[in-house]
Formats: C-alpha cells, sequence, structure tokens
C-alpha cells in the first residue's frame, strides 16, 4: 500500500468515539435554548409589545420603530446573558449558501475609553452588507455594491456557538438597492403570501368560513456522507468540489444491502449524537437518524414545521453537520453523487398545506365534507404539478443533482406523481362519473365508490421511490430536490404552482355552483374535471425504465435531463410567467435566476475540470509510468532470459495505451474547458460543458479508474473507495 494511504488507515485505525454530550440531560431541557423564542419573548417582552411581535410575524402589523426599540433591546439582553459579544443579519444569497458579516455590540459610552453593549433597533431591523460580490444574474454592476439585509420576524433569532465565539444570529431576506431579490428566502415568503391567499379564496368559495390562515409544512429529509478526514485530505478531488472525480468501485458496494437501516458505527454515533443536540439548541426539531442505502451514507429527519422555518433549518442542518463532523474527524459530503456506482444523496421535501385550525388539507378525512375538500386540494396539487413540470424541474437542476437524477432511489429526470393504488382507483372511479353536479355529494361519494375514502389510512399503499413526486398519506414527498440545495427555491416554485391551480379551482367552481345540487357536488364536479385534465402526470410504475421514457413522451410530458435545458425550457416565458404574475418573482429576478445558475453551473464544471485534470497529472500518470517502468525493467530481464512473456507484453501494451490515452485526452479536456468557457452568453457556456467537457471527463475517469485497477497498490497515491467507504 502507498505511504500516504498507509499513514491514513493507521490514524483512522486509532480513533475512537468523542463522546461530549452528556447522555442524561433531555432534549425539551435543552430545545430552543439557543434561540429567541416564543417562551423567552414572553418573559422579556412587555405583554402588548409580545402581542405586536406576533402580529408582524404573521404579517397582520407593521413592524413600528417603537416596537423595534422594545424588541431590539430585550433581544441584545437575552444575547449578552448567553455570553454573545457579535450579532449578524444571517441571510441566503443566490450561491445556495449562507452568509454572515459579524458586528460587535459594542460601542463607545460617552466617556473616556468606556463602552458598553448596545444594540439599536435599526440594527435589529436592517443591514446593509456589501453586495457587489454575490451573484445577481447580471441585475446590477459589480461597482454598484448596496444591497440590505431585512430581519424575517416569521422564523425565530438564535445564537451559534462556534469556535469560543457566541454570534447572535438574526434570520433575514436580502435585496438590492433597487428592491430586487438577491436570495432564495424573499421568494419562498411571497410564496406562502400567494398560497395564503389563493387558498382562503378557494376554501371560502367552497363554505370554509371559518380559515384564515394556509401555509405549507415541510419536513426535509437530509442525505449525506461521512468520510475519515485523514483520507479526504489525500483526495483533491472532495477538497475542491466535494466528490470523487477518480475512483474505481469497489468490489463490495451496497449490493448486499446490508447497511440500510443496520447498526450505527460508534463514531458516526457520537457525531449523530452531538450534532443533534447542538440542533435541539437551535430549535431544529430533528427526529430520525439512520444509516442510508449507501456504505458510509446516512440520513436524518426532522418533524414537519412552516415551510419558512424548515427551510432556515435544513440550511443549519447542513452547517452544523459540516461542523461537528470536524471534531469527530469526519469530512461531512453533502453533494448529490460523491461516489460512482452506489446510491447518491437526496433531499426529501415532504409538502403539506395546514390551516390555522390545524387541519392538514391533504390529510384524509372521516366525513363526506371533509373527504370533498381533500380530493378538491387533491386535484389541485396534480394540476400545478402537471402543468409546471418544466418549472418544478428547473428548480431542482444542478451540476451534482445531474449525476444523481435516475438510478439508485434516486426519481428520473421527467417530472409524475405517484398515488398509490387505492388513490388512484378512487380518482379513476371520480374520472367515469357523468354530471356529480346534479347529485348530493353524499349520493355521488356512494355511487362512484367513494364510501371508503373516510378510512383512507395514512400509508395505505407501497411507496415508490422512482417518483420525483408521491402521495405519501397525507402529503407529497418532493424527492427530486438535491442533497446540498437550499430548498426555499423548489419550496417557492411549488408553492406559486398550486396558488395558480387553487385560483383556477376557485374561479371554476364558482361557474359551477350557479347550477349544482349543493357546494359539496359542484366542488367534486372541479375536482372531477382537475383530475382528468391532470391524467398525464400520474404514474405508477418504474420510472427507470425506457418503457416510461417513451411512454412520457406520448403523454406530453418533458424529459429534460441536464441542467442546461431545464433552465432553457424554465426561460420561455409560458413556463415561468405564472411566477411573475403570482408575485414570487419579477422579471428581472427570472432572468437573473437563470443566468445565476448557469453560471453555477459551468463554474462548478470548470473547477471539477481543471481538478480533474491536475489529478491525472499529479497522480495518475506517474503511479502509471512507474508501474510501466518496472514492467519495462521486468520484461527487459524475462526477454534477455529467453522467456516467451506473451501475457506480460499485453498488459505492457495495454497500460501503455491507457497511458496514451490519458495524455491525449487530458489535452482535449482543457481545449474543450477554454472553448465552453468562450462561448457567447451563460447558455452557451453551460451548454458546452454539459455537452463537450462532461464527456471528456467521463472518458478520462473510465480510462484511470481501469489503471487504478492494475497498478500496484503501493504505487496508488489515492485513497481507495474500499478504504474510504468502509474503513471509519
Amino acid at each position: 500500500m502507498h505511504k500516504s494511504r498507509l499513514d491514513a488507515l493507521f490514524a483512522v485505525s486509532e480513533k475512537v468515539p468523542v463522546v461530549s454530550v452528556n447522555p442524561t440531560t433531555k432534549v425539551s431541557e435543552i430545545y430552543g435554548a439557543q434561540t429567541f423564542n416564543d417562551k423567552e419573548m414572553k418573559s422579556r417582552l412587555p405583554r402588548d409589545a409580545y402581542e405586536a411581535l406576533k402580529l408582524v410575524a404573521r404579517g397582520e402589523k407593521q413592524f413600528d420603530l417603537k416596537l423595534a426599540e422594545t424588541v431590539s433591546e430585550a433581544v441584545k439582553n437575552w444575547a449578552v446573558a448567553h455570553g454573545v459579544t457579535h450579532f449578524t443579519h444571517w441571510f441566503q444569497p443566490l450561491t445556495g449558501g449562507t452568509a454572515e458579516k459579524h458586528d460587535s455590540f459594542v460601542t463607545y459610552d460617552g466617556t473616556a475609553g468606556g463602552v458598553v453593549e448596545k444594540f439599536s433597533a435599526s440594527q435589529l431591523i436592517q443591514s446593509e452588507p456589501d453586495a457587489s460580490s454575490f451573484p445577481s444574474g447580471g441585475m446590477r454592476s459589480t461597482f454598484e455594491a448596496r444591497g440590505y439585509t431585512a430581519w424575517d420576524t416569521s422564523s425565530p433569532i438564535f445564537i451559534v456557538n462556534h469556535a469560543s465565539a457566541k454570534i447572535l444570529c438574526i434570520p433575514s431576506v436580502f435585496v438590492s438597492y433597487t428592491g430586487h431579490s438577491l436570495d432564495t428566502k424573499t421568494a419562498l415568503l411571497r410564496s406562502e403570501e400567494a398560497l395564503n391567499k389563493a387558498a382562503l379564496a378557494m376554501l371560502s368559495e367552497m363554505g370554509e368560513k371559518n380559515i384564515t390562515h394556509v401555509g405549507s409544512t415541510v419536513g426535509c429529509e437530509q442525505e449525506y456522507f461521512l468520510i475519515d478526514k485523514d483520507f479526504a485530505a489525500l483526495r483533491p478531488d472532495l477538497t475542491l468540489t466535494g466528490r470523487t472525480l477518480l475512483g474505481a468501485e469497489s468490489p463490495r458496494g451496497q449490493q448486499l444491502e446490508d447497511h440500510y437501516f443496520g447498526a450505527i458505527p460508534a463514531r458516526v454515533q457520537a457525531f449523530m449524537v452531538e450534532a443533534e443536540s447542538e440542533l435541539y439548541k437551535l430549535g431544529v426539531p430533528v427526529k430520525t437518524r439512520h444509516n442510508e442505502v449507501a456504505p458510509s451514507q446516512f440520513e436524518t429527519a426532522p418533524i414537519f414545521e412552516q415551510a419558512n422555518v424548515a427551510a432556515d433549518h435544513n440550511m443549519l442542518t447542513m452547517e452544523t453537520f459540516r461542523r461537528v463532523a470536524t471534531k469527530h474527524g469526519f469530512v461531512c459530503l453533502l453533494h448529490e453523487k460523491p461516489f460512482s456506482g452506489i446510491n447518491g444523496s437526496g433531499k426529501h421535501n415532504n409538502w403539506s398545506m395546514a390551516t390555522n385550525t390545524g387541519d392538514n388539507l391533504l390529510e384524509p378525512g372521516k366525513t363526506p365534507h371533509s373527504n370533498v375538500r381533500f380530493l378538491a386540494v387533491l386535484s389541485v396539487t396534480l394540476n400545478a404539478v402537471f402543468k409546471r413540470q418544466v418549472a418544478l424541474r428547473a428548480a431542482i437542476a444542478s451540476h451534482g443533482n445531474d449525476h444523481r437524477l435516475g438510478a439508485n432511489e434516486a426519481p428520473p429526470a421527467i417530472i409524475s406523481a405517484f398515488l398509490g393504488s387505492t388513490l388512484t382507483g378512487i380518482l379513476e372511479t371520480l374520472e367515469k362519473g357523468t354530471d356529480l353536479s346534479k347529485m348530493a355529494a353524499e349520493q355521488a361519494m356512494i355511487q362512484f365508490g367513494l364510501t371508503k375514502l373516510p378510512q383512507l389510512p395514512k400509508d395505505n399503499t407501497d411507496r415508490n421511490r422512482t417518483s420525483p413526486f408521491a402521495f405519501t398519506g397525507n402529503k407529497f414527498e418532493f424527492r427530486a430536490v438535491g442533497s446540498t440545495q437550499a430548498i426555499a427555491f423548489p419550496i417557492s416554485i411549488l408553492n406559486a404552482a398550486v396558488a395558480e391551480s387553487m385560483k383556477e379551482f376557485t374561479e371554476e367552481l364558482k361557474k359551477k355552483k350557479a347550477g349544482a345540487v349543493s357546494t359539496d357536488s359542484a366542488v367534486l364536479e372541479v375536482a372531477r374535471e382537475f383530475i382528468t385534465r391532470s391524467k398525464a402526470i400520474r404514474f405508477e410504475g418504474n420510472g427507470y425504465s425506457e418503457e416510461w421514457r417513451a411512454e412520457a413522451k406520448k403523454r406530453g410530458l418533458f424529459e429534460l435531463l441536464k441542467t442546461p435545458e431545464s433552465l432553457a425550457a424554465f426561460h420561455k416565458p409560458e413556463y415561468h410567467n405564472f411566477l411573475v404574475e403570482a408575485g414570487v418573482y419579477g422579471k428581472e429576478e427570472i432572468e437573473a435566476i437563470i443566468h445565476v445558475r448557469l453560471e453555477q453551473y459551468a463554474k462548478y464544471l470548470d473547477i471539477e475540470a481543471k481538478t480533474l485534470g491536475m489529478l491525472v497529472k499529479e497522480y495518475v500518470l506517474p503511479a502509471s509510468q512507474t508501474y510501466l517502468a518496472q514492467m519495462g525493467s521486468t520484461l527487459t530481464a524475462a526477454t534477455t532470459a529467453g522467456a516467451p512473456c506473451t501475457g506480460l507484453k499485453e498488459a505492457f501494451k495495454e497500460a501503455s495505451g491507457y497511458v496514451d490515452s490519458l495524455y491525449t485526452l487530458t489535452a482535449k479536456l482543457a481545449a474543450a474547458v477554454t472553448t465552453a468557457t468562450n462561448a457567447a452568453g451563460p447558455q452557451k457556456v453551460a451548454e458546452g460543458f454539459a455537452e463537450t467537457v462532461a464527456p471528456l471527463m467521463g472518458e478520462i475517469r473510465k480510462i484511470s479508474d481501469t489503471l487504478e485497477t492494475v497498478v500496484p497498490d503501493e504505487l496508488w497515491p489515492l485513497p481507495k473507495y474500499r478504504e474510504m467507504l468502509f474503513l471509519r
């Protein structure tokens, strides 16, 4: 074995679990301890200020200066009592990550050389970070640097402890001087407003008068890999790109299916315990942890929350996992496909809608009326997914997800919805109805076999892991979202699509009610029409099959395999205007989003291609050439001795051919990167990387991985899959 790998192996073998959490501490005692939550607000704010702030958080009151001054003083006192010295407006720019600029509470106290801790109302509400270096998609020039962050009062303020620093983090939106969104959160908040407005109008038309608010809820599962940092440090590709650009498959991968839900390794368990403890303090309701399918792959899942808070909490989860992993001697890999030949990682967004009365609108009910509502909301959602499939595909488009979609339990690039046999049967029966508006809802449900619906169990059907959008009892699981993604963008698109569909449903219901026996019967009639028109989006079979690809094409569904083509389709006004009409994005913001995502795609592939070229030149070729030199010496000696050496000659010739091919292909790759980079405009640049650079990278990898299997182990410097995935 190569010395560097051997040293790493010995270092890994000597590591033990890092136990740093008191096992007797109750979660309920620490949950939310580092958040300015409802309990803290009640105890630290005057009653009128507390009630006013709650109204502000619900969007029912403006945030006036007097209230801001009261709240800022209470927040400062709470933070200082916890040892906090700095504060930051914590926001989510279009980079896909989070950003922060720390400012101290310290200010002069008016005496010679004296200071005090102070936190003004204006500092709480708004900040002005330099926005020139954040992606804006061409909406502004780099010399136009002004940007603003503003407190999102619907998401709790929290304290992060890191490297002995304690930072007060204020969840915020990020906009430009001109008011354009420069982040992912602003659109999510706008989409919540659009969804609430459309849902209230629809429910009111259906006779629901006691509902005053509807919002989307999300429970976001998070998959990830943990690799020992001693191995990861020897892999420049993991360091620079988050995935392995080279690496022959291990003889043992996930084929034994023994890792999934297996016993959690001790070091990993210790990591999970500490990471969860940190998240509990931040008010993140993590619920589930387990081994995932691939070796060294794991998953966590939280309890459902309001979508905006869930989006913030998922960003905190990723940050916390990365930070805590280092303490435990791991590197947390969140890339969608860090290893070839085994499962990639996704971020299953379990999405539904909830009312202020506590009802889940996608929960089948116990009465005919509640099930009429369920069928209406279900039909609206299916119609939204069918009508806005291009936007939903664009919402999950990324360089990493392109590697993942379509295999190893990840859904395909074709957007479809899975309902299960029971619910599908109910909808098919409903579709056959003639004039439902002429009969009472109860009669219609009996006539068309819907009497079983009140007893519909939550998990009454099997799960389809090849479905991008699967109904799982009382929610839809948007499985296609990538593991590194900020969920705010795809949830914004989904919310807006459903809001649009609800508006259409409301308008059609108004017309149907005029000649109907009852409101419920009219609702069923409109639901039947929506279910029928969106039927093409429903698919119960194997999403990986070639038959489905052919069938999807016949149905008129889109198959947008790569990020550039999905964004090109989304760029057409007919596929994104609904977002502008809903007020979720402005026209310029849509253009910027597409521009930024195309640029990111190209930049990531540019980094990967250059890293791959470096790996080949600095690692693969030197090791292979040393092997060839050894073979050449052996061949010369054997030939001199009169041995036939037939097999050795063939092996030498074959290995020499691989080495020659690598020289040729790496030169082609460098030229292809230059050509793609110099193309006109971000769309053409991204297409150049997708169509030319990525295939060349695949060819180089195939040859390199073959050489890894023939070059002696003592010469190969890069940690191998069998080591990284199984030694921890």
